[in-house]
């Protein structure tokens, strides 16, 4: 019997404003480069004032969510859990996650301020955030579809609901459901930060062990708290059957269960590094629900996040995700 969905994913909504700035402009307004930040609803009212002007194009964002409508473009079938609040911005995350045929939990009736993200990205590609949640910050297990989790073939969890209790409660919750129901784990770390400041946290969402893990390299060095990379790959062994470390230039590491993979890069002329991993994350995903070996799974995630990279926000179109796939 076939699963309803290829993928569940659980995370937060936010609509991303993307901004062009330089670092001098970062410094000026004392945000912190190449990291995401979490500030309330006036300090990030204050920032849009001061950004205004420079405002590129807003789309439907948020770390899971840019991964399953990545899974969704390449032909799977997802399902997004998350909240977003009855307004304008809400409306539109909405719109968005329908017209990229993903099936939602969301009716949309909620009072509260939909969550935003500012992305401000800087002339050498990097990407630095500032996120007020909004009402996403109260993602709770209400939001989670059970039924539609036991009929994943995988279960999708960003690291950044480690920072909300109600958050992290509904990453367990839906952990324990899709174990329960034979349906395999999957995480993504998100972000240095979540590694650096939530590792008990993300370590009580990890539980016994998941069966995939995907962080980049600095996440995983401090995951793990060490600064020997084959420290952290044995690290990562211990708390998931299997991964994937990007490394930037350098490819990324994949383990299978039984041996390592080193998958080559796409080099590039990176402009905006929005998205990156969760283009890969998405590209991987589909790659091993649609009969992929972990090593072609690997390329297709390589050759798409390299891609992502090359232009501005965190998707690509359609025509040019697909044409990435073998014949």
């Amino acid at each position: 019997m076939g699963k309803n969905y290829h993928v569940y994913g659980v995370g937060n909504a936010l609509v991303d404003m993307e901004f062009e700035v330089t670092p001098e402009l970062l410094q000026e307004l004392k945000i912190d480069k190449g990291v995401m930040t979490l500030v309330d609803e006036d300090r990030q009212d204050e920032l849009i004032k001061k950004l205004d002007g420079r405002l590129g194009k807003q789309s439907g964002g948020g770390s899971a969510a840019n991964t399953m409508v990545a899974i969704s473009q390449l032909g799977g079938k997802g399902f997004y859990s998350c909240k977003v609040a009855n307004d304008d911005h809400g409306n539109f995350y909405l719109k968005d996650l329908q017209e990229c045929g993903l099936d939602t939990n969301l009716h949309n009736g909620d009072q509260g301020t939909t969550g935003k993200c500012l992305v401000m990205v800087t002339p050498d590609a990097d990407r630095t955030m500032n996120t007020f949640l909004g009402i996403t910050g109260n993602l709770s297990e209400q939001e989670l579809v059970p039924e539609a989790i036991s009929n994943s073939e995988y279960l999708y969890l960003e690291g950044y609901l480690v920072t909300s209790p109600t958050g992290k409660e509904a990453a367990i919750k839906a952990r324990e459901i899709a174990e329960n129901s034979g349906v395999k784990t999957s995480f993504s770390l998100s972000d240095p930060n979540m590694t650096e400041f939530f590792k008990d946290g993300l370590l009580k969402i990890i539980g016994s062990g998941l069966d995939l893990i995907f962080a980049n390299e600095a996440e995983a060095l401090t995951m793990a708290d060490t600064k020997d990379f084959s420290e952290a790959v044995n690290y990562f062994k211990s708390i998931a059957k299997s991964f994937a470390i990007t490394r930037g230039s350098k490819g990324s590491l994949v383990f299978d269960g039984q041996e390592l993979i080193e998958v080559s890069p796409h080099p590039v002329q990176a402009i905006d590094t929005v998205g990156a991993g969760d283009m890969y994350a998405g590209a991987f995903l589909y790659g091993i629900t649609h009969g992929m070996t972990y090593s072609q799974a690997g390329d297709l995630a390589s050759r798409a996040s390299s891609r992502i990279v090359t232009s501005y926000g965190p998707r690509l179109s359609t025509e040019e995700l697909k044409s990435l796939l073998p014949n």
